[in-house]
């Protein structure tokens, strides 16, 4: 089976300020997601897919998808707001498109295989992608909805900078994901990790809590239940301005009702990521640092 990575490359990075996914973080002006091709083809994938725009189409190809042409197969699906199932339409208004969900169920056309989802602007390092390759190639079919996550540890996922939006994940006795719940404003105040709830109240977490970064596995029977769950989705927040439909959301939608099974693989490498434009250097010297001990080449591609 030819594996895929899905790469998630469409937002503008608003609270950074820029397109960071085009940033050059390596020390020969490599990105993020140079690292991440570059770790999931050392693991197997054969091809990637990137969910990028229209408008930043030609900047992307150009600096990103040009490095990788003669390495590994190459495709492209452009995430548009006005792209909705059963008709629904867009609220007049509404400027942004509406999450990784949907960023997901824009490249359904070529999700016909295995395949793997993450964040352009996060690093996962070797061990995911080894482990979510391994999981692809040998998970049996079991007449549900088959999927896996790399999870974090929360406390090495925050940013000294301001909040960030984390999915905090269950695990039951089985090793599978019970639920995962989406916190979208979580910090460090006073030596202790917060999560601000949209009622106001607040969640203290212990910082062990196994986190999602949007690192997933998945067979392809997830995008035909993912456009079931958009229109469910659209019925009744469809009019708001600012909603998102998340990726994590959607699996724990499945996960309750019954119809899918996550198996939870806990990922022995250090997250890292750039949020926010401060966040930068930290990338920097920690992909310096790895490149000092060998975990890879001075020059990827």
């Amino acid at each position: 089976m030819k594996l895929t990575l899905l790469v998630l490359a469409a937002g503008m990075g608003s609270r950074y300020g820029g397109l960071k996914q085009l940033d050059q973080v390596g020390p020969s002006g490599e990105t993020v997601m140079d690292y991440s091709v570059f770790d999931a083809m050392r693991a197997g994938f054969e091809r990637v897919v990137f969910v990028i725009r229209r408008d930043i189409e030609e900047a992307f190809k150009a600096s990103v998808g040009s490095r990788y042409a003669d390495k590994i197969e190459v495709d492209y699906a452009y995430q548009d707001m006005n792209d909705l199932p059963g008709g629904y339409r867009v609220p007049a208004g509404r400027e942004k498109p509406w999450g990784t969900g949907q960023a997901v169920y824009a490249a359904r056309k070529l999700l016909t295989g295995p395949f793997a989802v993450i964040n352009a602007d996060d690093f996962y390092g070797q061990d995911s992608y080894r482990k979510l390759a391994e999981y692809l190639r040998s998970t049996p079919d079991n007449g549900k909805v088959r999927g896996c996550i790399a999870s974090f540890v929360l406390a090495n996922t925050l940013s000294e900078n301001g909040s960030v939006s984390r999915g905090i994940c269950s695990v039951d006795a089985a090793g599978n994901l019970d639920k995962v719940v989406e916190n979208t404003k979580i910090f460090r105040r006073d030596g202790k990790i917060v999560s601000l709830q949209e009622d106001g109240s607040e969640i203290i977490f212990s910082g062990n809590e196994p986190t999602s970064m949007n690192s997933w596995g998945f067979m392809p029977e997830l995008v035909g239940k993912l456009e079931a769950l958009f229109e469910e989705f659209l019925s009744r927040r469809g009019t708001e301005l600012k909603s998102e439909f998340y990726l994590p959301f959607a699996v724990d939608s499945l996960i309750r009702s019954g119809e899918a099974k996550i198996k939870v693989l806990h990922s022995t490498d250090s997250w890292f990521g750039i949020t926010y434009r401060e966040d930068k250097p930290l990338v920097q010297a920690a992909l310096r640092d790895l490149v000092a001990r060998g975990a890879y080449p001075e020059k990827l591609y």
